[in-house]
């Protein structure tokens, strides 16, 4: 929850209880009692439209493939670097072997990163 130890928040309910003063607090955490109610009805609501309008297909859906928590952008571009797709010369060979011109062959993308060696450069890319 927002990534807050049980002495962060600890410390949040006491500072919190200083600045409102104790008088106010069960006023507010009332209105904290509400607008997370209001909240969750929203949350339902909203499931609930989606469900009557998807029909059927809402329960088939995989929704933690759409959980924006699991994306990391550094593993997204590792693995994009690093997949072994098929090879550019496989195209050309069996065009070559039919006899058809398959015009001018890709550049072979390394199989694997080695940090030691330079980063490739492109001058028609730039």
């Amino acid at each position: 929850m927002f990534d807050i130890n049980g002495w962060e928040l600890i410390i949040i309910l006491v500072v919190a209880a200083v600045v409102i003063g104790p008088e106010r607090l069960p006023e507010y955490a009332a209105h904290l009692r509400r607008w997370v109610r209001q909240l969750r009805q929203m949350a339902d609501g909203a499931k609930e439209q989606l469900r009557e309008q998807m029909g059927p297909d809402f329960e088939s859906v995989d929704w933690k493939a759409y959980d924006p928590r699991q994306y990391d952008p550094r593993r997204i571009v590792r693995e994009a670097l690093l997949e072994d797709g098929p090879s550019p010369s496989e195209p050309a060979s069996v065009a070559a072997a039919s006899g058809e011109h398959a015009g001018p062959a890709a550049p072979r993308r390394p199989a694997s990163f080695d940090p030691d060696r330079p980063t490739p450069y492109d001058a028609d890319a730039t």
